[in-house]
């Protein structure tokens, strides 16, 4: 991953947390009062940590901060592009048909998996001044919206997982190069 900052963004670009590291394994916490002043270069620091490694969604507890904030840059199924950022964000609505499609995660470098999430997903949140966000997606872009909803809850896709898939991915979680032990007592992994 490349480090400092990239093209076009005024963020800097942070080494992303693995899978075991406590901060994804933790729900985090909500921004109020004083992390509500450092939400603009927050926010801008995970675009730059996104973008830099060819991610479409990142949330702030992959770069070690954990307050409930992610961005996403994700297409939907037919390849609209949706970009933004959710700070405080609730998964409010997920129905449609589950769909058990191949999902990774930045914090589980070059591993995949088939996982099952909704069709439909609606987030709201906040922007960065506080004013309210809803956030419809569909197909891939649902995917991503529940996937970093997943990581403010402390949760990682594995855990979506069951049988032979599970077993398969937690296998090759244990023998990736960057792979740590999940917390103790987490009930993670």
């Amino acid at each position: 991953m490349r480090r400092g900052p990239i093209p076009g963004s005024t963020g800097a670009v942070h080494p992303l947390r693995t899978y075991g590291d406590p901060v994804l394994h933790t729900p985090g916490r909500p921004v109020d009062g004083d992390a509500r002043r450092a939400l603009p270069a927050l926010v801008e620091d995970l675009y730059a940590s996104m973008y830099a490694a060819r991610g479409v969604g990142l949330a702030a507890c992959q770069i070690g901060v954990p307050l409930r904030v992610f961005v996403y840059d994700c297409p939907d199924d037919e390849d609209r592009r949706h970009r933004g950022h959710v700070v405080n964000p609730r998964l409010v609505r997920v129905e449609g048909v589950t769909v058990r499609g191949p999902e990774g995660c930045l914090s589980l470098p070059g591993l995949e998996a088939p996982t099952p999430r909704a069709d439909l997903a609606v987030v709201e949140g906040e922007d960065l001044t506080g004013a309210p966000v809803r956030i419809e997606g569909t197909g891939f872009f649902a995917r991503c919206l529940q996937h970093e909803c997943d990581h403010l809850e402390g949760r990682v896709y594995t855990e979506r997982l069951t049988g032979p898939a599970r077993r398969r991915t937690l296998r090759a979680v244990r023998r990736a190069s960057w792979s740590r032990p999940a917390p103790e007592g987490s009930g993670r992994g």
